[in-house]
């Protein structure tokens, strides 16, 4: 069974902060599918067992941007 989390991502504003996003999280274990909208400010993600908020905020500050 998969896990699907909307997380709030600020600071994004072109495709490019998308990619980092979604390049970012995509290591995180588990992890099977990320999609990410610079317009809504979201990152969708699709994992094997729910990811913990503190992995998901490093692997965005790690991109340059925060979770809200």
């Amino acid at each position: 069974m998969s896990h699907v989390t909307t997380w709030t991502v600020t600071g994004m504003t072109c495709g490019h902060c998308e990619a980092s996003v979604r390049e970012e999280i995509s290591e995180l274990p588990g992890v099977e599918g990320v999609e990410v909208s610079h317009t809504e400010g979201t990152a969708v993600v699709t994992s094997a067992t729910p990811l913990e908020r503190a992995a998901v905020a490093a692997a965005v500050e790690e991109a340059g941007y925060a979770l809200a």
